[in-house]
């Protein structure tokens, strides 16, 4: 069986973790091998990178020093958990990848969109998903669902102003728009069980 690589991205809010689980209990259902995982983590060393980015004041990484951690948490987690998994025939569903790199780092922080692709290329040897979905949502709903989930205590990037969040959700609609072929723009609205039913379908050409 041919491993997959699938993630799920999107704003804060959106559903992302849920879906995943919800994804990866259909798949092995299926008799698929399912790894779940997450970025900044999936790994030990990711997971220890994951502590210094998402805690602390607003200020206490440039956005480049964040990119970089970013970037080097991605290539642990690439090397130790996402290519093994992919060599065995596992499917792999990350709760974000690259592309949250570039909508946070990127579109809403002001570098270089390149610079992070770059990156990623030395650090993981330029991995892409076969599928990424894009799970939206409007953006009053998703900062709702986001306070629910956090009990008003998020993190340093989930708490920055609406305006930043809002640059990250028209981000993931450009990357999509400029690679069809491998996004998919999801409806995270309504019931958790209707969303999934979205992603399967949108899946389904993958399927074995």
């Amino acid at each position: 069986m041919t491993g997959r690589f699938i993630t799920l991205e999107g704003g804060e809010g959106t559903g992302k973790s849920t879906q995943i689980k919800a994804l990866a209990a259909a798949l092995r259902a299926q008799g698929i091998e399912v790894i779940e995982t997450r970025e900044p983590g999936g790994s030990a060393g990711a997971e220890a990178i994951r502590k210094l980015v998402l805690t602390g004041d607003d200020d206490r990484w440039s956005a480049r020093a964040e990119a970089l951690l970013f970037a080097a948490a991605r290539a642990d987690h690439v090397e130790k958990t996402i290519l093994p998994a992919i060599a065995r025939g596992a499917w792999v569903l990350s709760d974000r990848f690259l592309d949250s790199s570039r909508a946070y780092q990127s579109g809403a922080s002001g570098l270089e969109d390149a610079d992070i692709v770059a990156l990623h290329r030395i650090g993981s040897l330029g991995l892409l998903p076969d599928r990424t979905f894009v799970l939206t949502l409007d953006g009053d709903e998703a900062t709702a669902r986001a306070m629910r989930r956090d009990g008003g205590v998020a993190d340093r990037i989930g708490a920055r102003d609406p305006a930043f969040h809002a640059k990250v959700a028209e981000s993931f609609k450009s990357y999509a728009a400029q690679e069809p072929d491998r996004f998919r723009l999801i409806d995270a609205s309504g019931d958790p069980d209707a969303v999934t039913s979205r992603l399967w379908t949108a899946l389904s050409d993958l399927l074995p």
